[in-house]
């Protein structure tokens, strides 16, 4: 397998990385969190084992920024912190296992095992382009034309809806689901407001507009030919 070991201390990186190439594994060290997730997005991995505390972006900050960008590589978390919480919260931030120091080397060469004969999840681009609209995943950036485009979390998160979904029409009601997590109709124009606002952001000042309204059925976004 080819493993990339995300730990900032030393000694821990050596032991680990001395047991699993002693089992066969391809390992690569990275001794920060920054530096984990740029290799982790940039590479093809088998398994990433991520410690929790990590200079410059800790463990879940990683895990949470590659889930959101599709890469879907399992992930082991190998730490210190063994609380319930802390290990509800490593799951919920997308890791497939989790196993707290000190451990026995080989239990964690049989999580390894186990993990590497799980099915591989489909990888997901971290890039959405539509036209001369992009948005990196990653980076949680868009652009249109080369020029940064300037998003609040709530439009970030429907303007990427609507990317996935291009040439698509969605409606009113997926929007309230997928972006407001609503399974009710509020009854408000928050769907129609927020899609006001993201326009102005995304097509203003261009020739040609790449969000429409589909009368009685919802929103498009797509490039005019």
């Amino acid at each position: 397998m080819r493993i990339l070991l995300v730990e900032d201390d030393a000694e821990s990186a050596e032991y680990v990385l001395q047991g699993l190439q002693e089992a066969g594994h391809n390992v690569v060290i990275a001794q920060d969190g920054r530096d984990g997730l740029f290799q982790a997005a940039g590479q093809d991995w088998d398994l990433l084992i991520v410690d929790r505390m990590l200079p410059q972006l800790d463990g879940l900050g990683m895990v949470r920024t590659l889930r959101a960008g599709g890469i879907e590589v399992p992930v082991l978390f190998l730490t210190t912190l063994g609380g319930i919480d802390d290990r509800v919260n490593g799951l919920n931030a997308g890791a497939d296992d989790y196993l707290v120091k000190p451990f026995a080397f080989s239990e964690l060469a049989a999580r390894v095992a186990a993990l590497g004969r799980r099915p591989r999840r489909a990888v997901q681009d971290t890039r959405l382009k539509v036209a001369d609209l992009e948005m990196d995943l990653l980076a949680r950036t868009v652009q249109r034309g080369g020029k940064p485009v300037d998003l609040q979390p709530r439009e970030f998160r429907l303007l990427e809806f609507l990317m996935r979904h291009a040439e698509q029409v969605v409606t009113r009601t997926m929007l309230l689901e997928q972006v407001w997590e609503l399974h009710f109709d509020p009854h408000t124009n928050v769907v129609e407001s927020h899609i006001s606002r993201l326009r102005a952001k995304i097509d203003k000042g261009y020739a040609s507009g790449l969000i429409h309204t589909v009368r009685g059925a919802g929103y498009c976004i797509r490039a005019v030919a």
